[in-house]
């Protein structure tokens, strides 16, 4: 592995996973306030690059990287105060329902007003071509503007949880929200707030995350099973967690896509001796590359089995 390959892989790596942490933000503080595991997370990604899209052509990126996540907390806020809010209280089992129900509404109804194919949702002059060019490798502008995004919103996020008033009703509707209530705060609307603030960073990442890979209706279901590994593996609830987590599998997954190694090279190289006739060959053969799909979510099988709260976690439902 030579350093080229090292710096470029890593700096691939770190975007790629703080474009997870920004999918994961949101579900993550949904969960910890709520209790619930929205299904329709990525809906509100997909949702959130469709309106850039849409906005960029009518008043420019730049105002469209603010008003799109804008919207989209909106309509997040709406589904919470007029849908989440009603079946609440029946448990768990109906907010799934509700929510996964929810993420095939809005596929159809990207489907409907954008189409099924790719839609052309390009890079700004601003941010096309590289930023620079290290051992004769190109690192995108897109790339970086994604990693700054990503830890303005940490920054953020952090600020306003642990520095302002609505953060520290937030952190106590968390665990106590009988008495925050009686102390004349409105937690339903809190939840709604968070709930629209959720689906708004969500809608951040779509913006960012769209024109730099692609607009599709695909989009929502290639990332939607990653980001709840992402929250299962740093542990539920903790933005710690999965700020660790999403950097973890971002540089995990984009080192094994890059590796044409297998594992039968790997035992030849130390002198272990295979062949075609050797048990379990087919497995064997198999390079890096090709099983760098399923590595995320055997780290969430070893994780369940060893840490089952997660790598930050306090909870363990």
């Amino acid at each position: 592995m030579n350093l080229e390959f090292f710096v470029i892989s890593l700096l691939n790596g770190v975007s790629y996973g703080l474009l997870l942490f920004m999918l994961s933000s949101g579900l993550t503080l949904i969960f910890s306030m709520m209790g619930v595991l929205n299904f329709a997370h990525a809906s509100f990604y997909m949702l959130g690059a469709y309106v850039a899209y849409t906005l960029s052509g009518i008043v420019g990126f730049w105002p469209a990287l603010f008003l799109a996540p804008l919207l989209v907390g909106a309509l997040g806020a709406c589904f919470e105060r007029f849908s989440l809010r009603r079946v609440h209280k029946f448990g768990h089992v109906p907010e799934l329902l509700v929510t996964f129900g929810l993420s095939y509404l809005i596929l159809e109804l990207v489907q409907l007003v954008w189409g099924r194919s790719t839609v052309p949702y390009g890079l700004p002059p601003q941010l096309q071509g590289p930023l620079f060019t290290l051992y004769g490798t190109q690192f995108p502008k897109s790339r970086s503007f994604i990693m700054l995004v990503a830890l303005l919103m940490l920054l953020s996020v952090w600020l306003v949880l642990t520095r302002t008033r609505i953060g520290l009703v937030i952190q106590a509707a968390l665990k106590h929200p009988e008495m925050v209530e009686s102390l004349g705060h409105n937690v339903p609307r809190v939840f709604m707030l968070v709930f629209g603030g959720g689906a708004a960073l969500a809608g951040l990442a779509g913006v960012v995350g769209g024109n730099t890979y692609v607009t599709e209706p695909a989009m929502a279901a290639s990332v939607g099973s990653i980001i709840f590994v992402v929250v299962v593996v740093g542990g539920m609830g903790s933005l710690a967690g999965a700020f660790l987590a999403s950097l973890l599998i971002g540089i995990i997954q984009t080192f094994a896509v890059a590796m044409d190694h297998s594992l039968a090279s790997g035992l030849q190289a130390i002198g272990v001796a295979v062949s075609e006739q050797t048990f379990g060959w087919e497995l064997l053969r198999l390079t890096i590359s090709q099983v760098a799909p399923i590595l995320p979510y055997l780290f969430l099988v070893l994780i369940l089995i060893f840490r089952p709260k997660g790598l930050l976690g306090t909870r363990e439902d």
